[in-house]
């Protein structure tokens, strides 16, 4: 029986909680964390849970740094100085909630104003329903605030999933251990989805075959037995270039795809545009590579061998990233990979349970008038934007929780240009005094995962996580939740939803399929799921087919097929810009979380960048010079990696360092743009232009 145990020691009182793994990471870890005399002493990996097996992460394992940090938070503060100078004094809780219900009562009451000049601004801070987005969103339907689309990570590669297949559907995980080809498409999975990378390694001992597809030459990458280090956002060409070889070769599943796809014909003739040798020159490889994987991957209609593809969210972070997801996804249904549970593809199974949020963020509540969306990956611009007729009224108040948008916001530069609006109004609800903090008129102290309650689904797997609180808040801090319904109280809405607790939300969050009772003993829920989903069709689009054709796409202007879309910014031998960026999280950090944990910024050492030898050599670079990143949209100062883990002609900005922790005072997102992909309005960090020099700028 899987439960919390309680532990009696010579030394004292000693229990261990059950818990999970808040932060944005397909793994979801199911976490137990040791409390000695009422503090925490150790976070680790829980091992009756199959996908965690025991094993965490370097950055969650020293969990308790974080909580018990010395810069932590845990008064209230309100600005002293002028906005970014990061002087705050102390404020009791009462007082601070009053102001800002009184500043935002004021705004929304305001005729030329009202509730929409309200903006709320979150992400995946925590992954957690209820310390998310549960009383939060109760709080800002409930004011009529404007909505936020949160497009800032996964949103073009989810709307491409539900074009092609239906939903966040995929392969389930643990299969893949049972596959004889894996392609790891776009993803460092060593540092960013270890479980999954165990799983490949089982693949491996037993004979698979491992193929790696990255412009950067990462950890992972070394590990596989091929690595095809494509030029940034030219995934869709090298798929096109697969369909091509698999149909002049005829490694094709001619029944799977007549009974279960749509669009076949129209497919096939774009596909037979792009042979080998077209695809090689725009992704920068050679043409062999492209045939070698052609070759491997069609092998498997012959043999039976299952073939499973686990493609991660940097292919879709570019101008056709969307269309670049539909191609790789289509991939599987021509060699009828899907019939077996360890063929397919994985990126996302968030939607495999297809549970809503509406009972928890209660949408109901936000009354009849106007309401307006603002992409959360344009808040550079948005929040300068002035009232108008097209955009309505200007931002004049904005609440950050969840997230660090002056640090991991694209075009940063921009971005504190909007924070640092006098007239614009700024409650940033944290655990540190983050970048963003810097620029806020009131920070609140929020309680880290150790000192909450909370409720998890996944995207990497398909268990449900429950997480208790195994100390009690530290200081004065308070759950987000809490903080929301003093909002509440304050302003003066009195709707019985806003006294509903924790434990309540999260016993509310899912139908009958979860025993909460379960979760409560184990800490976790497995419900089952269809170990090969796909096998005989069945999928979620209109058609029930895996649609190469999507007529909804076309609907709405776009290309019903999928193609390939140049960068915006390719960056070209010649140009003023001529080197391709990307920026793929440093190891030891997750976005911007977990770079004020001292022992982990000491594994990273500086801000850097990576050059491959021959692009630093053109420039007179050594390793460790300090150099100059720029475009026309910022610079940045970083120490130079001269390595073979960045291709010629792309550099590896590692992120996300907060911007007062750089050598100049910014970040790498102080030179990616606001230009969005093509689906999902998402933003496209990994397509950007850039020059690297030894000097400063003029």
């Amino acid at each position: 029986m899987h439960k919390t145990i309680t532990l009696h020691a010579d030394t004292g009182h000693s229990t261990q909680v059950l818990g999970a793994c808040p932060h944005d990471c397909p793994d979801t870890c199911s976490l137990i964390t040791t409390v000695e005399n009422g503090i925490a002493t150790k976070v680790q990996g829980n091992p009756n849970h199959p996908q965690t097996d025991g094993v965490l992460c370097t950055k969650v394992s020293r969990y308790t740094e974080r909580s018990y940090h010395p810069e932590r938070i845990l008064t209230p503060l309100r600005r002293s100085g002028p906005k970014g100078s990061g002087q705050f004094t102390p404020v009791p809780w009462d007082e601070a909630l009053a102001d800002i219900a009184q500043r935002l009562s004021a705004i929304a009451a305001d005729p030329a104003r009202g509730p929409q000049a309200v903006l709320p601004y979150s992400y995946a801070g925590t992954m957690g329903w209820v310390q998310g987005e549960a009383m939060a969103d109760r709080f800002f339907n409930r004011l009529g605030a404007s909505l936020l689309e949160r497009t800032i990570c996964a949103s073009a590669g989810g709307a491409a999933l539900e074009a092609t297949l239906g939903a966040k559907v995929g392969m389930r995980v643990e299969y893949f251990a049972q596959a004889k080809l894996i392609i790891i498409w776009g993803s460092n999975a060593i540092g960013s989805n270890l479980h999954f990378w165990r799983y490949v390694q089982t693949a491996k001992r037993n004979g698979a075959k491992i193929i790696c597809i990255d412009p950067r030459k990462t950890e992972t990458a070394e590990k596989c037995h091929e690595h095809i280090a494509l030029l940034p956002g030219t995934d869709a060409a090298l798929a096109l270039a697969l369909m091509h070889q698999l149909i002049t070769h005829d490694w094709l599943d001619h029944d799977y795809i007549a009974q279960y796809t749509l669009g076949w014909d129209a497919l096939r003739e774009r596909a037979l545009q792009w042979p080998p040798q077209r695809a090689a020159q725009v992704c920068g490889v050679s043409a062999a590579q492209i045939e070698s994987l052609a070759r491997d991957y069609g092998a498997s209609v012959a043999s039976g061998a299952p073939a499973a593809i686990r493609l991660n969210y940097g292919v879709q972070r570019a101008r056709g990233g969307g269309n670049a997801v539909r191609a790789v996804a289509c991939l599987p249904a021509l060699i009828g990979a899907w019939r077996h549970r360890a063929g397919g593809m994985l990126l996302s199974a968030s939607g495999t349970h297809g549970f809503g949020k509406s009972a928890l963020g209660r949408p109901d509540l936000r009354q009849s008038g106007p309401t307006r969306t603002i992409n959360m990956s344009t808040i550079g611009n948005d929040l300068l934007r002035p009232t108008s007729p097209d955009f309505g009224p200007q931002v004049d108040a904005l609440i950050v929780y969840n997230s660090n948008p002056v640090a991991v916001a694209p075009d940063s530069g921009k971005v504190v240009r909007g924070f640092a609006r006098e007239d614009l109004f700024t409650v940033v609800m944290e655990h540190f005094q983050t970048d963003t903090a810097d620029y806020a008129d009131y920070i609140l102290p929020a309680t880290t995962q150790i000192e909450h309650w909370d409720i998890h689904t996944t995207y990497g797997h398909t268990d449900i996580l429950l997480n208790r609180p195994a100390i009690a808040p530290l200081g004065q801090a308070r759950t987000n939740t809490d903080i929301f319904r003093g909002l509440a109280a304050a302003i003066g809405f009195t709707d019985a939803c806003f006294a509903e607790d924790d434990l309540t939300l999260c016993r509310s969050a899912f139908d009958a399929r979860v025993d909460f009772e379960q979760l409560l003993a184990n800490g976790f829920v497995s419900l089952p799921s269809p170990e090969a989903p796909f096998a005989r069709g069945g999928f979620g689009t209109p058609s029930g087919k895996c649609e190469f054709f999507s007529a909804r796409l076309a609907a709405k202007g776009g290309d019903g097929l999928p193609d390939y879309l140049p960068n915006y910014e390719p960056g070209k031998a010649g140009s003023a810009y001529p080197l391709a960026m990307i920026s793929p999280p440093a190891r030891s950090f997750l976005n911007s979380s977990f770079v004020n944990v001292t022992s982990l910024r000491g594994i990273e050492g500086e801000p850097a960048l990576e050059i491959n030898p021959t692009d630093a050599a053109a420039r007179h670079i050594a390793n460790g010079d300090a150099v100059w990143v720029f475009n026309v949209r910022g610079q940045y100062h970083c120490k130079a990696h001269v390595t073979t883990r960045a291709r010629a002609g792309v550099v590896n900005g590692l992120g996300i360092w907060w911007r007062k922790m750089g050598l100049d005072g910014t970040n790498v997102n102080e030179l990616t743009s606001q230009n969005l992909c093509d689906m999902g309005n998402a933003p496209t960090f990994y397509d950007c232009a850039v020059e690297v020099q030894l000097t400063r700028p003029s």
